[in-house]
């Protein structure tokens, strides 16, 4: 109780001076009334010690368990002294320092609490943003959120651990900033120094700044070794770029550049663009850019761009070893407007703008032609509901200029309007439609004997309807609905030839469940099949009652054409038969085993024609196991053309920290590797050692091999060449586990 009166006590004495200091500023604003001086007041101070002695407005000390209280800040000590007058304090024995941004100790600690200058002896620090900490020889205060510290040493290890470190013969500290910059440094990793630098700046709290970023390495047989060192720049709260010069063995100098950007108006862009300016193996310049842009143009309107290009059709294929990069064939060069509003209180409206055209990736032994460049494409699709209280209307049109340097081209105008009469209530539903499907060709080149004018008209009729019931279902702890959705849909669309008609965009839609409930098995608007067939399905789903998260979903369907379909694409399909039979599974079999899987029979023939099925087993982050198979049959008499992979691929611990990862894509066809990983990564507390082995076929002929070995020291920095992205890309489920 005394320790209590003697600190209430004190705070009293030491406010008196301010209140005479607050009465002075009063006295100065009476005698002149044309200029109001304001002086910030001081802080309040509060001391709590078992023993306090001193002089009134001169000195207060404090020994034993001595506690002081200034604004946001608290300081402990032994024994402490305080001067009122210059706000000095001087501390010793046991110091602790406690503020918003970070806490530090030491044995004696000389500071004015106004300026925040002094020093700290045998200082301790840490970070409360971040983990950073670490220990010197003295702490310098240099005023408000800023220190340094002499011949220190910092890492983001917890206490006791001290497996990475960066050992400095100075550091500065800029709390406000929440940067860290270090002179004549090392970074020593298990008492080993791995890199020198006369000058390291870092950020501890992990925000973006600007500066030199850890130097990449790694080795692929089509580059040899590179290497780089990134440059961060950052521009402006919402702009960053950063700038790599990297070295490649093999090939020479290339600049890396990528730019990002976020604006208002749900504005975004990002911007790739590499050069290497004399590849010394191909002796020439080569280069790719890669651009998109998005941006809400407001009242509906949005726009966009997708731009990329590369120098030559090897690029991919020799600088990088990215297997999305690597396997691109169609460049898309693409820039337009989209607009999306109401038309009424029950109707909807859409309109699509664009010029399209494409970079086409060859590989020389398998050369294809070009897609049909969009120049312009202009479509308008609405629809009103419920008009009458009975009918639904829509409108699908588009208007496209099509080109093509080799193949006939021209413009093409698509009209298909329709109307529906949807009767549902709330167990089922029926809804008949018909349509009208108008287009129209003007080519730049007469076609069969029919002209460079050519039209065609298709009706399509379609009934479907569907039914929904559902029951409560306890499997363990987990209150379940279980729902049964028969769903029964008919089209019939009379045959027209469509032989003589050029192929703009039309391709077959790959057959799944939900394709064989659409009106037209072909994509784009240059094929409409004649169907005459009927589809039954079912579909269950387990959703959880109390998430309303569907976790497994159980689906059959049974596709009889009455009629054999006439409308073929050039190369045969697999969706010709009379009978086709699709089941799928997917979602989660248990907690830790999911699945997504379906399997295509043609019944009339008795044989299978696809299976797509993939199974996944991860009882928990860090532990995945997956495998997967594709087939489908072969539909050419003449050329095989069947395709038979499977493809596994793991994570999984081998002993502590140290785990496994591995991915094989396998043909059974070619009886080769398509694409093969293998690695060990090591992660623990403040730590992580990654290195994998990847080899990916990029052409028909053309493989490509890649090193990585890369060394992150988690809240600092990372050493090497990153496998993350290539490890999320081809490992479904992969972790990284901290």
């Amino acid at each position: 109780m005394k320790r209590i009166i003697r600190s209430i006590s004190f705070l009293i004495l030491l406010g008196l001076p301010l209140t005479c200091w607050s009465n002075e500023s009063s006295a100065v604003k009476l005698e002149s009334e044309q200029k109001s001086v304001i002086k910030p007041q001081k802080k309040p101070v509060l001391i709590e010690a078992d023993r306090i002695t001193g002089y009134y407005k001169q000195e207060i000390e404090a020994t034993g368990d001595a506690m002081l209280h200034h604004g946001d800040k608290v300081l402990t000590a032994d024994r402490m002294k305080y001067y009122q007058q210059t706000e000095d304090a001087e501390v010793e024995g046991n110091v602790r320092l406690e503020r918003p941004t970070d806490i530090l100790q030491g044995q004696q600690l000389e500071i004015n609490l106004k300026t925040e200058v002094g020093h700290l002896t045998e200082p301790r620090y840490s970070m409360k943003e971040g983990k950073g900490r670490g220990a010197g020889d003295i702490l310098l205060f240099e005023g408000k959120d800023n220190y340094r510290i002499k011949d220190t040493n910092y890492t983001a290890c917890p206490e006791g651990n001290h497996d990475w470190y960066l050992r400095a013969k100075e550091l500065e500290i800029d709390n406000k900033k929440e940067v860290g910059t270090a002179r004549h440094v090392s970074v020593v990793f298990k008492d080993v120094p791995l890199l020198y630098s006369p000058w390291l700046d870092f950020s501890y709290s992990g925000k973006r700044k600007s500066g030199l970023l850890a130097p990449v390495a790694g080795y692929n047989v089509r580059t040899g070794f590179d290497v780089g060192l990134p440059v961060y720049l950052n521009i402006a709260p919402n702009i960053d770029a950063t700038i790599t010069p990297r070295i490649m063995t093999e090939r020479g100098f290339l600049l890396s550049n990528e730019f990002r950007y976020i604006g208002n108006n749900n504005m975004n862009g990002h911007l790739q663009f590499d050069i290497l300016p004399q590849d010394i193996d191909r002796n020439r310049t080569r280069w790719g850019i890669l651009f998109t842009h998005t941006q809400n143009l407001g009242k509906g309107w949005q726009g966009f761009m997708n731009y990329n290009q590369v120098s030559d059709d090897r690029y991919f294929r020799e600088l990088t070893p990215n297997l999305a990069q690597t396997s691109l064939v169609n460049l898309s060069q693409q820039g337009g407007v989209n607009y999306n509003g109401r038309l009424g209180t029950d109707g909807v409206l859409n309109f699509t703008g664009f010029a399209q055209r494409f970079q086409t990736i060859q590989d020389p032994f398998a050369l294809i032609v070009s897609p049909y460049e969009r120049l312009p494409h202009f479509a308008v699709n609405a629809a009103k509901y419920n008009v009458g209280g009975k009918l639904d209307f829509e409108l699908q049109s588009s208007w496209t200029n099509f080109y093509h340097p080799t193949l006939v081209d021209g413009n093409r105008t698509i009209f298909y309007p329709s109307v529906s009469a949807p009767l549902r209530n709330e167990y089922g539903y029926i809804t008949p439609k018909f349509g009208l499907h108008y287009t129209h060709y003007n080519l730049a080149a007469p076609v069969d004997t029919k002209g460079e004018n050519v039209d065609r008209t298709v009706p399509i009729v379609s009934l479907d309807s569907g039914i929904a019931f559902d029951r409560q279902l306890n499997l363990g702890d987990r209150n379940i609905i279980q729902t049964l959705e028969p769903r029964l849909f008919y089209v019939y669309a009379p045959y027209r030839n469509q032989d003589y008609l050029p192929n703009f965009d039309s391709a077959v839609n790959d057959f799944s469940f939900a394709q064989m409930l659409t009106e037209n098995k072909f994509s784009g608007g240059d094929r409409i099949n004649d169907a005459n067939r009927a589809v039954a399905a079912l579909t269950s789903r387990f959703v959880d009652k109390d998430t309303g998260v569907e976790f497994l979903r159980l689906a059959v369907g049974q596709m009889v054409n009455f009629t054999d379909p006439r409308i073929q694409l050039p190369l045969p399909q697999v969706t010709s038969g009379r009978s086709d039979f699709i089941a799928a599974i997917s979602g989660r079999l248990t907690q830790d085993i999911s699945t997504d899987s379906n399997v295509q029979i043609d019944q009339s023939k008795g044989v299978i024609e696809k299976i797509r099925s993939g199974i996944s087993y991860q009882p928990e982050p860090g532990k995945v196991l997956n495998f997967g198979y594709r087939f489908t049959r072969d539909v050419r008499e003449q050329v095989d053309t069947s395709i038979e992979q499977v493809d596994t691929s793991m994570q999984w611990p081998i002993y502590g920290n140290l785990r496994g990862v591995t991915r094989v894509n396998y043909s059974l066809n070619d009886d080769k590797i398509l694409a093969g990983l293998a690695g060990l990564e090591y992660n623990s507390c403040c730590w992580a050692l990654r290195v994998v082995l990847q080899r990916l076929t990029t052409a028909t002929q053309t493989t490509t091999t890649a090193f990585f070995l890369q060394l992150e020291l988690k809240g600092l920095m990372g050493l090497g060449n990153n496998p993350l992205q290539v490890l999320q890309q081809t490992i479904p489920g992969y972790t990284s586990v901290h």
